[in-house]
């Protein structure tokens, strides 16, 4: 096939943006289709096989009408636009970027940045209670926070509740210092930060002085009922079954909650079921709950997480074939006997 040349006209304004620093944008582009992009007198041209050109102009395209919308755009938005294109998803990511759930107190605006995410945002919006099961990165316990927050300011819920189980990673709390909310305060951290960047420490400690936001670790819920408020429970994989009815019996009317986990990152003892993973499969068919399984492909975070959490999904499930041919084996063996 012949070689084949689309222009593509740029704002100047723009055209940083859309190239990234040192031009990286453009070269993962150009890696990744075969193409060669050049800046030509405030126009884009791309040169190739026109097929692999068509598709560059496609994710130029969008990533230009990103940019007009005042998006900064990060690696991230690069490499799921050209994940998307290869998928034949046209006009994804401006779907997605038009969905703004809040601002940040510094006024970035919080948005959904992948399919999976908007699913789990659109899944919250929709049902009463919502798992959002997957890996570091993926914004899980972020994106709650966010429309938790966005709940409380509208007035839709009278308070925020947020929760995860004091599970020691190797270490037991009794030989931390200080008193209990010391000892505890540590695993609800993550929480702390996402409401500061959010909310603002001001506001947020404003509110907590009021009773109206509540940062407590799980075995806290046992024996209340939680009227009209926004529930979050954070790290769900460390959870047991037993730890998990109390949580989920504990809601009351006027109530939302998000439930968030990895199942591939518990720290609970080796022969104990985990809450989360026993949900799953008692629950999965009553209405008004929603489970939404996001995957590397909704890593957010710095691209190397993305492969390292896909590196291990790999590895894992590679673990389990092999699992399940020994079993196979052993059964055959035993069977003729």
């Amino acid at each position: 096939m012949g070689e084949f040349t689309v222009r593509i006209d740029v704002p100047i304004e723009h055209m940083q943006n859309l190239f990234g620093g040192r031009d990286s944008y453009i070269r993962k582009i150009e890696d990744d289709l075969h193409v060669i992009i050049v800046d030509r007198d405030g126009a884009i041209k791309i040169n190739g096989e026109k097929e692999a050109v068509m598709k560059a102009a496609h994710i130029m395209r969008e990533l230009v009408a990103l940019s007009e919308r005042g998006n900064i755009l990060e690696e991230q938005n690069v490499d799921y636009a050209i994940e998307l294109e290869h998928e034949n998803k046209e006009n994804v990511l401006l779907e997605i970027d038009g969905d703004c759930i809040c601002h940040t107190v510094s006024g970035k605006p919080i948005k959904p940045k992948t399919l999976g995410q908007k699913k789990y945002v659109d899944a919250i919006r929709e049902h009463m209670i919502v798992f959002g099961i997957g890996p570091a990165g993926t914004g899980k316990t972020y994106l709650a926070m966010a429309m938790a927050i966005t709940a409380f300011k509208n007035n839709e819920v009278g308070r925020i509740i947020l929760t995860r189980p004091a599970i020691e990673a190797g270490e037991k709390l009794g030989f931390l210092p200080g008193d209990l909310q010391s000892k505890v305060d540590p695993y609800l951290r993550p929480l702390y930060d996402a409401l500061y960047q959010i909310m603002g420490a001001e506001s947020f400690a404003k509110n907590m002085e009021k009773g109206l936001i509540e940062v407590a670790p799980l075995a806290y819920m046992r024996g209340r009922t939680l009227d009209n408020a926004y529930i979050i429970l954070d790290e769900a994989q460390n959870t047991t079954p037993a730890q998990m009815k109390m949580f989920l019996t504990r809601i009351g009317f006027g109530s939302k909650v998000v439930v968030t986990g990895d199942a591939s990152q518990k720290d609970l003892a080796p022969d104990t079921k985990s809450g989360l993973d026993v949900a799953e499969k008692v629950l999965a068919k009553i209405n008004d709950i929603a489970f939404c399984n996001l995957s590397s492909k909704d890593v957010v975070r710095h691209p190397l997480v993305q492969k390292i959490v896909k590196a291990y999904e790999d590895y894992e499930s590679r673990e389990i074939k092999r699992n399940e041919l020994r079993q196979k084996s052993r059964n055959y063996n035993r069977g003729k006997r």
